[in-house]
């Protein structure tokens, strides 16, 4: 779901807080209910289901968007391939494991883990891309990232365990956006091409890459439930269609520094709907997790500098 802000940039710094702070709550708190709204789907629909008809409800959620807004909707065919690469590795198979995870540990953990993604982005870029190298305080941040993850896990205490399989799951989905952001920024960022556009030809792929799959899996698993179905929806055209143009809006309105932070908000809303809708279970070692989590992510993002140069 949630980190593509870091890298569209876009600026508009003068703008007032009153114009862009409603969007901004409104994706924290969209894209940290994620994770619930995939625990609820999952009441009737398959890992799989989840993440197709996701791509098919945000894509057809922003193909509206940008028809109502007069897009143009001609790309190169370079960046057709190019988006390929990036809905398969931004949507597609993250979807996937999110989802399949989820039926594995809670969403607590998931939404707390998804927070490692800009871990794994500066271990992608440094290791694959090699375009920068790792200073002391990103350093540090991996490390303290590395010690949250086993916190989170619950390994090191008696008192609620996570599966091993759900977490090496989400840390498969987070590398996946690892490696898709700073590919996207290289191949993608400098076309020049609407945003809303970008956003539309991806997440519809990431629909028409998986439907080939619907001769040999499921879609459904059970009967179809008031609940699943809402969550369902909610995480396709709010969490995946809504999200996007929320984001692309905040970038223009508030600047990329700021519209970034959204991402820290998503564990806290994560946590507080699993502890109170689903009565999901989390220790103080796994609150503790998350927090070297996000902190983590601020010292890779060289938001949080504990040692100056």
């Amino acid at each position: 779901m949630s980190h593509l802000n870091k890298y569209l940039y876009f600026s508009n710094q003068n703008s007032s807080t009153s114009k862009w702070l409603p969007g901004y709550i409104a994706l924290g708190i969209t894209w940290g209910s994620s994770f619930f709204f995939i625990k609820l789907a999952l009441v009737s629909f398959s890992p799989f289901g989840i993440a197709l008809l996701r791509g098919v409800l945000g894509g057809v959620t922003l193909l509206a968007f940008a028809v109502a807004t007069k897009q143009d909707f001609r790309i190169s065919r370079k960046t057709f391939f190019d988006l390929v690469i990036v809905a398969l590795l931004l949507n597609s198979i993250p979807g996937f494991l999110f989802a399949l995870a989820e039926t594995r540990v809670s969403s607590i953990i998931a939404g707390m883990l998804n927070a490692t993604t800009p871990l794994m982005t500066v271990l992608m870029i440094f290791l694959i891309f090699k375009e920068q190298k790792i200073n002391t305080n990103q350093v540090i941040g991996i490390l303290v990232g590395f010690v949250g993850i086993i916190f989170v896990s619950g390994f090191l205490t008696q008192t609620i365990k996570a599966s091993v399989e759900g977490i090496v799951l989400l840390l498969l989905a987070t590398l996946c956006y690892g490696f898709a952001f700073p590919f996207s920024r290289r191949k993608i960022s400098s076309t020049g091409y609407s945003s809303t556009i970008l956003a539309t030809y991806q997440v519809g792929l990431s629909a028409l890459l998986l439907l080939p799959f619907t001769f040999v899996t499921n879609v459904f698993v059970d009967t179809l439930q008031t609940s699943a179905v809402l969550g369902m929806l909610a995480l396709g055209m709010l969490g995946t269609g809504f999200a996007y143009i929320w984001n692309f809006r905040n970038v223009q309105l508030a600047g990329s520094a700021i519209a970034s932070t959204v991402t820290y908000i998503s564990p806290v809303v994560a946590t507080l709907l699993g502890v109170i809708f689903l009565n999901e279970k989390i220790s103080v070692g796994q609150i503790f997790g998350g927090v070297l989590v996000v902190l983590s992510a601020l010292l890779v993002q060289n938001r949080l500098k504990i040692i100056r140069h």
